[in-house]
Parts: C-alpha cells; structure tokens; sequence
C-alpha cells in the first residue's frame, strides 16, 4: 500500500476514474487523509532538520572561503586563527544591540540569542571545534570544490580542534565529542 499522497492520489484516480468526490469516512478518504498527514510531517521534519544543520553549513562555508584564498594546505596555528576569526563574527552585532539598549531595561531576546551562540561556540572552542581538516591537502581541494551540501561533507575529513592546540579526528555528522 503506497504511503507517498501523490502516489494514492493516483492509484484512487486509476480505481475511481474522473469521480473527485468522495465519502467522508470512506476507506480511500482515509487513506488520502493518512497520506497527507505524513507528507506534512515529513516536511516538518525535513524543515527541522536543516534549520539545526544550518550553522554547521554557515561554518564550513566560511571555512570555504579562507581556503579559497589559501595557496596551500593550513597549519594548526593557522587553524586555530581561523577558528578565533569565525567566533569573533558577532562581536559587533551584538556590541550595536547592547549599545542601543536604554539604561535599566533587559536584555533583548536578540541579545540574549546571541550572547548564548558566543557561548556555545566558545565552550565547544574550549572542548574541541569541529571543522574540515584543512592540514590535508585531499580535504583542502574538497572543501574549495564544495558545492555547499550537507551531503557531500561526508567525503572530506574532519577534525576537532581545542583552543589549547590540541588536535584529533572527529566523524561526520559531529555527534558531541567525537
């Protein structure tokens, strides 16, 4: 029995022939009902999906850019100043949304979201920050070549870089420490 609604759609359509009306509590209404509702959630749940891979893409892709640029393969110090770069984005955002606040009144939920990022971003600094591994010069050429999908990351390596310099492998997609 086909789950997809287009493919009910059309195999009620070959049963029925022309007929677009249906019983309410009919087997094929419900069946078509069925279908819709799990379109719909997977939509939602495709749509959930990409807005939490977002900044691991706006990552990689400013790391796309630094290589872009780059003649040859990076250092870990290098690494690590990129890293610094990245993290430092927001700095100015969010010094203009402190400045424009009034005296006494609270943080705005803009300020707010941003502060907690910074803070994100620096703890995982501090644990290990997941990037491509652009010390090797097969991943470098991948990442420059990068058509900017999730899919195609899985071809290069990764690594997790602390901000005291230490170095090691990481897996695609990052799962916590790995």
């Amino acid at each position: 029995m086909p789950k997809d609604l287009a493919k009910v759609q059309k195999k009620i359509h070959k049963k029925k022939g022309a007929v677009s009306s249906l019983h309410e509590n009919s087997r094929d209404a419900k069946r078509l009902r069925r279908a819709g509702a799990r379109s719909d959630k997977l939509e939602k749940l495709a749509s959930a999906r990409g807005k939490a891979l977002q900044p691991y893409l706006q990552r990689i892709s400013f790391f796309q850019s630094a290589a872009q640029e780059a003649s040859g393969p990076f250092t870990l110090e290098s690494m690590q100043a990129l890293i610094e770069i990245y993290l430092d984005r927001d700095s100015t955002e969010l010094s203009t949304v402190q400045n424009e606040r009034r005296a006494g009144r609270p943080p705005s939920t803009k300020e707010d979201l941003l502060k907690q990022r910074i803070q994100a971003e620096a703890n995982e600094y501090n644990s290990g920050y997941w990037m491509p591994d652009m010390e090797d010069v097969d991943t470098l050429k991948k990442l420059q070549d990068w058509n900017e999908q999730w899919t195609s990351l899985g071809t290069m390596k990764h690594v997790r870089i602390a901000k005291d310099g230490t170095k090691h492998a990481s897996s695609f997609p990052p799962k916590g420490k790995s």
